[in-house]
């Protein structure tokens, strides 16, 4: 049943996406990186005070490093939405487990810690093969750009997912590590939003009407939300049925596209997202099959612990 926390967190997520693509006609990437890490700030903080939590930390480094990362991934990320289709976005977005499997396996073949296993390495080369049949459409269509920066943000999204599990692996609590991200994201909106303008004036567009407050706070609260119920289901669910769970975010965005959106999808579509569906859950399963810390480390994780 804690499993089904994913479910959720999937949902509030592929709302997130929508808030981010209807709203990037309202403001620029930084700005809604800006209002989404004040948003987050403000509610971390009081989760915060409210569970007697400290703010106080050993790890500045680690924090910066994962904020830094984390926050380049989901600004290249809410460019790619805002321009491309809204389950095109995500499912790229969402390759982050496979290149997690790629960076684990590589340092283990490196290292010659674990053998050659074929399965995992199909599952890999499987997902390639239904990005390559996603792309087709995003070229085709003069997306490319669009699309291959959605790819790199789950190139980055792999790596800052390394960093929390590794933060946590040293003690750090997640509502610490989601407050401190929050405030990377505040000042990388600002800062971006200012270096955007150049010599020019720094055009900030304040949320005027409702209907703008309201798309900002969704960003916010869902993307919080989505983070919390995210952590509570790997701390307390199935990990592989919590892993897999997370996937149905690209069905939640696949429907919430063609009804809000109108999205349209040809069969390379349709079968690119079904094909890194099969090939991230394999992937997922063979890291977790392999994991060699043991199941108190893997069950707060989604992917083997090796970082």
């Amino acid at each position: 049943m804690h499993s089904l926390w994913m479910l959720f967190a999937s949902f509030m997520f592929a709302i997130m996406g929508v808030c981010v693509k209807l709203a990037s006609g309202l403001f620029s990437t930084s700005e809604i990186v800006m209002y989404r890490g004040m948003l987050g700030v403000l509610i971390m903080y009081a989760m915060l005070r409210w569970h007697g939590g400290s703010l106080r930390t050993r790890l500045p480094g680690q924090h910066l490093w994962r904020g830094v990362v984390g926050v380049v991934a989901l600004w290249l990320w809410f460019y790619a939405i805002a321009i491309l289709p809204l389950a095109t976005a995500v499912t790229l977005n969402y390759t982050a487990p496979i290149w997690i499997a790629v960076i684990m396996f590589g340092a283990n073949c490196w290292r010659r810690t674990r053998h050659f296993e074929w399965p995992l390495v199909a599952a890999i080369g499987a997902s390639f093969v239904g990005v390559t049949l996603l792309l087709q459409p995003a070229f085709e269509s003069r997306q490319a750009g669009a699309a291959l920066t959605a790819l790199f943000s789950g190139m980055l999204s792999a790596l800052a997912y390394l960093q929390v599990r590794k933060l946590g692996m040293l003690g750090e609590p997640e509502d610490r590590v989601v407050f401190y991200f929050s405030c990377v994201n505040l000042l990388a909106g600002v800062i971006g939003n200012i270096a955007a303008a150049g010599a020019g004036p720094v055009v900030w567009h304040r949320p005027d009407s409702l209907y703008g407050v309201m798309l900002l706070l969704g960003v916010g609260v869902c993307a919080t939300v989505a983070q919390m119920a995210m952590t509570r289901a790997y701390r307390l669910g199935k990990t592989l049925v919590v892993a897999n769970l997370q996937y149905t975010g690209i069905v939640f965005s696949s429907v919430w596209g063609v009804l809000i959106f109108g999205d349209v999808f040809d069969w390379h579509s349709w079968a690119g997202i079904g094909v890194i569906l099969v090939s991230g859950s394999a992937a997922t399963f063979y890291n977790n099959r392999n994991n060699a810390r043991g199941p108190a480390v893997a069950a707060i994780d989604p992917i083997a612990t090796e970082a």
